[in-house]
């Protein structure tokens, strides 16, 4: 039996399998976020590609045959669709929508250095969110290092506080659908509610006929039907592993969530993104230095680096731990804690 499958049944697993599970869920999810980055911008721009949301379409029927055809084959297994599915999905589908559409348009209407600030206020959300919904807790050095990062960020990009109240409004709508998303998905993974396999699948499900609708109404799918480049073989390539891509990413963000917390998956796209400006200042050729944008970045990775040793040194909520400790075996047993 795999480890998630005695994870999802509340079979316990070692102290050491669990921190191994932690780690590398986390270092999946990092270098598919890396790549999916490189990828999709070679195919939207190095080939012109002129619909995002017909690439997001392409991801999502990706991760439906994948899914479908891995449940067929009993490879994996989740629900058979019934009226409460529905339900049990909801309202990831209305989130991911509103993630979408305020990225978008909160993206065209700030600077870039602006931007990223802003959008770090997803991770202090997501804290908050999980303590009032899925009702964490988390000791007073991982929150310290949380608002490190945000003080980094803020930091960093001090030199360009533009003010666009408009896209102030909509990047922060942008960072509140992206916290509630990762977690109501880290809820509904539950194996009593869809379990992973079930999330990634009825969310891409819910969500590809809208998306479709949209693109024919925008006139997405014409321009991408038009599309010059369908003869050339390597656009083809680069096109087919974006769909790929996209389906690992989110199977890599379920499984990160599953292992770590939202919280968790969060702050991994964040240092992510410092790495990027890292790289960038090495090999990128556009990054101009500055003092105060060098002493940001470096305080945001400090802040990433403190949040990675705390998450793997021990448990994100040291007080259920110990509620748990205090339970007798035989009550466990009967309950499920490992």
């Amino acid at each position: 039996m795999s480890p998630a499958s005695k994870a999802e049944e509340g079979e316990p697993t070692s102290p050491l399998h669990s921190q191994l599970a932690k780690l590398l869920s986390a270092l999946f999810y990092g270098t598919c976020s890396f790549f999916i980055v490189l990828v999709n911008k070679t195919v939207l721009t190095t080939y012109s590609f002129p619909s995002p949301l017909i690439l997001g379409i392409g991801q999502m029927a990706t991760t439906i045959v994948i899914l479908y055809v891995s449940k067929l084959n009993k490879i994996i297994q989740f629900p058979d669709f019934n009226k409460s599915i529905p339900v049990k999905v909801f309202p990831l589908p209305l989130l991911y929508v509103g993630n979408h559409i305020s990225g978008l348009s909160s993206t065209s209407k700030l600077s870039l250095p602006m931007f990223t600030v802003l959008r770090k206020f997803t991770i202090p959300l997501t804290l908050f969110l999980e303590i009032i919904i899925l009702r964490k807790q988390y000791s007073l050095n991982i929150i310290v290092s949380v608002f490190a990062i945000i003080l980094g960020a803020f930091i960093a990009a001090c030199s360009d506080l533009s003010f666009n109240l408009e896209g102030y409004i909509f990047v922060f709508l942008n960072d509140i659908f992206t916290a509630a998303n990762g977690v109501y998905t880290k809820q509904k993974m539950d194996p009593k509610e869809l379990g992973k396999y079930g999330v990634l699948f009825y969310n891409a499900c819910f969500m590809i006929i809208p998306a479709f609708v949209i693109s024919i109404s925008t006139g997405d799918l014409q321009q991408a039907t038009e599309f010059s480049q369908w003869r050339n073989i390597l656009f083809i390539l680069q096109f087919l592993l974006s769909c790929l891509l996209g389906f690992l990413l989110m199977y890599s963000t379920v499984l990160c969530s599953y292992y770590n917390s939202a919280l968790t998956t969060t702050v991994v796209g964040a240092v992510k993104n410092i790495s990027i400006a890292y790289i960038g200042m090495l090999f990128g050729g556009d990054y101009i230095f500055s003092v105060l944008n060098f002493l940001g970045l470096n305080i945001c990775m400090g802040g990433g680096v403190m949040y990675t040793f705390l998450t793997l040194q021990g448990p994100e909520h040291p007080k259920q731990r110990m509620d748990e400790e205090i339970i007798p075996s035989d009550t466990k047993l009967e309950s499920g804690v490992d």
